[in-house]
């Protein structure tokens, strides 16, 4: 299996800290039978994204492990004008795999209309936008009709393994399976940022899907789509949208 979108690397985010925790998380990846992990550390205004000091930490953690896992690069990037900027002079530093395929990430707070364009900008300038775990996104969540609408711009959309168990909530672990019923998801990754909550593991993730959706489909979604994305090439697994699919509301209850 590829897991496209992990925090492995040590002391550049929120993920690893030490070069320890690094090694426990790609012994964690290999042990469950993940061959390659893409290091995405956040691109934030809270953590700057240094290119040169992301190569050098996949190179410390590639250099233990005696080839028995591969690591590629790329990042959780925020839509920010000062990565939007650097992202229009050099954009490859930021993508999967230095290939074309750019993990997005929404904040919790607030995402402007404006964000439209600017997802339809990054297609014209070639790239590939995947919207990193919309099921845990409130906003996303409360408004699935923008992540419908950016898929039909051209986005991709990549939901955490843990979500598919309940891991982030019930209402996150709904979401997920409406969204891939409805043919909105075309990756599973781990989101890993530790060996304890958040691990660098998928294959839980791929019986579950194999289980409830059948094996075909989490081929798809966790491993054929990840290894095309890194390849930087066309995705083997597109699904046709299925918007009817009834979406199950939960009820809620405001106190006053």
């Amino acid at each position: 299996m590829v897991d496209l979108h992990c925090h492995i690397l040590p002391g550049i985010d929120d993920g690893a800290q030490t070069i320890e925790d690094s090694i426990a998380m790609a012994e964690d990846a290999i042990q469950d039978g993940i061959t390659c992990v893409v290091a995405t550390p956040h691109a934030s205004t809270e953590y700057h994204f240094d290119y040169g000091k992301v190569r050098a930490a996949r190179e410390q953690l590639q250099s233990r492990l005696d080839g028995r896992l591969t690591i590629a690069t790329g990042c959780d990037f925020h839509l920010n004008p000062e990565n939007l900027l650097a992202l229009k002079n050099d954009a490859a530093p930021f993508c999967i795999n230095q290939k074309d395929y750019l993990l997005v990430e929404f904040n919790e707070f607030s995402i402007p209309p404006a964000m439209d364009q600017t997802l339809h900008e990054l297609h014209l300038m070639g790239l590939r936008p995947i919207i990193t775990h919309p099921e845990r996104n409130g906003i996303l969540r409360a408004q699935p009709e923008r992540l419908l609408a950016w898929v039909r711009l051209g986005c991709y959309a990549q939901v955490t393994a843990g979500s598919l168990t309940g891991v982030f909530g019930s209402g996150a672990q709904e979401d997920a399976w409406t969204w891939i019923d409805q043919g909105l998801v075309h990756f599973v990754s781990s989101d890993g940022h530790n060996t304890a909550r958040r691990p660098v593991k998928l294959r839980f993730a791929y019986e579950v899907v194999s289980r409830e959706r059948g094996k075909e489909l989490a081929e798809a979604l966790l491993l054929e789509n990840p290894k095309a994305a890194l390849g930087g090439a066309s995705l083997p697994y597109v699904p046709e949208l299925r918007t009817s699919v009834e979406r199950r509301r939960r009820k809620r209850f405001f106190f006053f």
